[in-house]
């Protein structure tokens, strides 16, 4: 957690704005999101929860002020990761601290197996074309449009391998 923490403080304090960062889980995105107000208290924290009704939900998005600052913790795959607009200043960046694969578990598994039979590629159509969807998706919430501007950062070692950087967009920049 501690170089994802580094990370965003470091970008926030390079930039700051508005930023959304993504994580696996509920409980990841909490420890994380605790890990930075302990060591960036003056940093504003706000985070997705489980269940949230739609007006916990519209609090969330209205804190994406036009100029605003600070870092708003959701899961990826979940309503804060498509299908909303934060146009401008409303969000400049985003932290995206997984790879964003399925579960494991006996319906994505039969999946894997049939898609194998089939297509020879069963791992790929059952957990890695679904994981990179969600995270294109949540990248897209930054840059929307040819005059957007903003910055994702990819946090998970796996992108460096061949087989996710050849299904990702060739414009994307890749730094170790």
């Amino acid at each position: 957690m501690a170089p994802i923490v580094e990370l965003v403080a470091r970008r926030y304090r390079e930039a700051p704005g508005n930023y959304l960062a993504f994580f696996s889980s509920f409980a990841y995105l909490r420890e994380v999101a605790a890990a930075l107000r302990q060591a960036q208290p003056d940093i504003p924290v706000w985070e997705q929860s489980a269940g949230m009704s739609e007006d916990e939900k519209s609090a969330f998005l209205a804190r994406f002020e036009v100029d605003g600052r600070g870092v708003a913790f959701a899961v990826l795959g979940g309503s804060f990761g498509e299908g909303i607009d934060l146009p401008g200043s409303r969000l400049v960046g985003a932290f995206i601290a997984t790879l964003g694969l399925p579960q494991v578990n006996p319906v994505n598994e039969a999946m894997k197996e049939r898609m194998e039979a089939v297509f020879g590629a069963g791992y790929d159509y059952a957990y890695l074309y679904p994981g990179l969807q969600k995270v294109v998706q949540a990248a897209g919430r930054v840059v929307r449009s040819s005059t957007d501007r903003g910055v994702v950062y990819l946090i998970d070692d796996r992108y460096q391998r061949a087989e996710v950087r050849r299904l990702l967009p060739a414009w994307w920049r890749v730094e170790a």
